[in-house]
C-alpha cells in the first residue's frame, strides 16, 4: 500500500510521521507539489495525502490505484468531492485537532482588539507616550469585555470552546442559526448583528457563508463591535470590512485567513496594517502549535486504518 504526501512541508519540522508510516508499506513525502506535478505524483498511489494541494476531478480520473484521499485539515474545498464520489474514492479529513491552539488565538485577537493593542503599539512606536503630558495615553479608550455580548457563527467544537473561555471573561454568548438553514430555531446572524459587541466566525466557507458579513449588514453593527475571523477567507467580505473599519462602522477587525493563501498578489488588509486602525492580520497560523500538528498525523493514520479496512 503506497501513500504519498503532496505537501509535507505544511506540517513543519519536528513532526513524527511514524503513525502514518506504520499504516502503509511505502510512504513518499514531497515537500511541496505544484499543480503541474500533481498527476504524475498521484498516478501510482493507493493513498494520497494533501493539506492544501488541489485535487481536480481530472486528476482523480487519471489515477489507476487510488483508494483513499486524506486531507491534513478540516476544510476539503481543495478536493473535487463530487468527482471523488463518482469514482468511489473516499475522502477523509481531520477535525478537532487544534481546538486549544485556535481558541488561544481567538482569545488573543479578542483581547488585543479590546485593549486597542494594534493602535497603541503604533502610538508607542511614534513616541506618543514619551511626549504625553499625562502619565498614560487615554486615546483610544480600551473596551471592557465583561458583560458584553459575543455572537458566534459556528457551534461546533471550536465555537463551543470559544464560548467556554468567553464566559470565563464574564461575557454573554449566543450562537447564531446555521446560515441558510430554515429549520434552526436559533436567532439568525442578521437578527443578532445589531446587538453584538463581538462577532467570531468558526464556520465553514460555503455558498451560505460566503460574504456573510458584507457592506449591507455592516451598516447594522454597533460602532464599537469587534469582528474576528478564524474560519475561512471570504466569510467576511474583507473589502467591505476594511471600509467599515475606516469609516468607524465597527471598532476592530482581526483575521487569520484570507481568500488567497499565501497572498502573493497582495491584499488591501495587508496594506492597511500601516494605518492607525484597530486591525490584526495573522498568517493562517492559529492552528500551528506542535501539539496540533502532531495530532493531525495521528488522526490521519486513524483515517488510513479505517478507510483502507472499508475498501
Amino acid at each position: 500500500m503506497k501513500a504519498v504526501i503532496l505537501d509535507s512541508d505544511s506540517l513543519g519540522e519536528g513532526i513524527d510521521l511514524s503513525p502514518i508510516e506504520n499504516q502503509v508499506s511505502e510512504l513518499v513525502c514531497y515537500p511541496l507539489t505544484s499543480p503541474e506535478q500533481v498527476d504524475e505524483r498521484i498516478q501510482n498511489a493507493d493513498i494520497v495525502i494533501t493539506n492544501k494541494v488541489v485535487l481536480k476531478g481530472s486528476s482523480l480520473e487519471r489515477t489507476e490505484k487510488l483508494k483513499l484521499v486524506c486531507v491534513l485539515a478540516t476544510g476539503m474545498n481543495n478536493i473535487d468531492l463530487e468527482a471523488a464520489k463518482k469514482l468511489g474514492i473516499p475522502v477523509k479529513n481531520v477535525e478537532a485537532y487544534g481546538t486549544p491552539s485556535v481558541v488561544q488565538h481567538t482569545l488573543m485577537m479578542m483581547l488585543s482588539l479590546a485593549t486597542k493593542m494594534p493602535v497603541m503599539q503604533k502610538r508607542m512606536a511614534a513616541g506618543d507616550w514619551q511626549q504625553s503630558p499625562l502619565f498614560t495615553l487615554l486615546d483610544p479608550p480600551t473596551f471592557q469585555l465583561e458583560g458584553k455580548h459575543l455572537v458566534i457563527v459556528g457551534s461546533g467544537e471550536l465555537g463551543q470552546a470559544v464560548k467556554k473561555q468567553a464566559e470565563a471573561l464574564g461575557m454573554r454568548v449566543t450562537f447564531t442559526a446555521r446560515p441558510g438553514k430554515t429549520d434552526d430555531s436559533r436567532p439568525s446572524f442578521e437578527a443578532l448583528l445589531p446587538e453584538a459587541d463581538v462577532i467570531s466566525f468558526h464556520c465553514p466557507l460555503n455558498n451560505e457563508t460566503k460574504s456573510l458579513l458584507n457592506r449591507e449588514n455592516l451598516k447594522h453593527c454597533q460602532p464599537h463591535a469587534l469582528v474576528i475571523n478564524n474560519a475561512r477567507g471570504g466569510v467576511a467580505n474583507e473589502h467591505d470590512v476594511l471600509d467599515a473599519l475606516r469609516n468607524g462602522q465597527i471598532g476592530g477587525y482581526a483575521t487569520d485567513v484570507l481568500p488567497q493563501e499565501p497572498p502573493k498578489d497582495g491584499h488591501p488588509l495587508l496594506d492597511a496594517l500601516n494605518e492607525p486602525l484597530n486591525l490584526i492580520v495573522t498568517p493562517h497560523n492559529a492552528w500551528t502549535s506542535p501539539e496540533a500538528r502532531q495530532r493531525i498525523v495521528e488522526l490521519t493514520a486513524n483515517n488510513i486504518s479505517s478507510g483502507c479496512s472499508q475498501t
